[in-house]
């Protein structure tokens, strides 16, 4: 097992849910957006809110009150679009919400860092922006519905950024799990992270957006499931896009024969293909992991469960 620090965890069920498995913005299927559930022992945790995850997370009978944390791979919105959504439907006990602190955990960004003169924030900045923004729902949520005040129960914590360095840092823990997190490539966005979920005798690791990265093949080093985007640059190279956009997605994500070349070196017992970047048929993604991984690959739709 991938070596985790800190104190003993427990040897309990584990679970994935494919919540949602699009790439995005563009809507260019019917699948939902991104969203990952890894359920242990009851509990779960949660990573990236993309388009449609809180009414997929319920329909997978999920419910806030059992959340335990939260996961940001990175800031593009279509991983983070549904993020307010999702807090304002599942907390409180009227919703079967979680009514106990929830941390997020996600990319910091630079403090000086500005766009056209404004000054962009990450993790923090999006939750605090989520609680201000939406004050006048939640105050009167809060006075009316006998729900718990909801800025005590939600905590950012950004995720330090050690440079490029590829070592993996745990960034939670529970008696049920630890989550490492790495460093993967996603140009231009900086920093984006792969998480990795360990039980005392089970593994999982998500890619979040990446080219092919051996620092994720290291974190993902004999995991039980390697949930890994995948790109179909057919799709953008043939479908008269423009070349810029097509160039981000050659350098910002990888080919499915990179996900099986990165599974192959990780030793994953199980890939699973999600966050499907271009319109192909099911056949296609699972046909070129092939050819670099001999091992089980599914591909993924919204909702698929995994049994660890």
């Amino acid at each position: 097992m991938h070596a985790v620090q800190g104190g003993t965890l427990l040897d309990v069920s584990m679970e994935v849910i494919t919540l949602g498995v699009a790439a995005g913005p563009a809507l260019r299927s019917t699948e939902g957006g991104i969203c990952t559930a890894i359920v242990v022992d009851g509990a779960h945790y949660l990573v990236d809110f993309g388009l449609g995850c809180t009414r997929a997370a319920h329909t997978a009978g999920l419910r806030g009150k059992d959340l335990r944390a939260a996961f940001i791979t990175h800031l593009h919105s279509d991983h983070v679009g549904e993020l307010p959504a999702y807090l304002l439907w599942n907390w409180g006990t009227p919703v079967d919400g979680f009514t106990s602190p929830i941390a997020i955990h996600g990319p910091a960004v630079a403090p000086a860092l500005m766009a056209n003169g404004v000054p962009l924030h990450g993790t923090a900045g999006l939750v605090r922006a989520t609680l201000e923004g939406f004050s006048y729902d939640i105050a009167v949520r809060e006075a009316d519905e006998a729900r718990p005040a909801l800025r005590g129960l939600i905590a950012a914590r950004e995720i330090p950024t050690p440079g490029k360095d590829p070592t993996p840092v745990e960034v939670y823990r529970d008696d049920r799990v630890a989550v490492t997190a790495v460093l993967v490539d996603h140009p231009p966005v900086f920093p984006a992270y792969a998480f990795r979920f360990d039980t005392a005798d089970r593994s999982v690791t998500v890619s979040g957006d990446t080219t092919e990265s051996p620092a994720l093949a290291a974190l993902a080093e004999d995991t039980d499931l390697l949930v890994h985007e995948a790109v179909a640059l057919d799709y953008y190279l043939r479908g008269g896009f423009d070349p810029v956009f097509v160039r981000h997605q050659a350098r910002s994500h990888t080919p499915p024969q990179g996900a099986g070349r990165v599974a192959a070196k990780a030793g994953a017992r199980h890939l699973v293909l999600s966050h499907l970047a271009g319109v192909a048929p099911p056949e296609y993604w699972r046909v070129e992991a092939a050819k670099t991984y001999d091992g089980p690959i599914t591909v993924a739709t919204s909702g698929m469960r995994f049994r660890v």
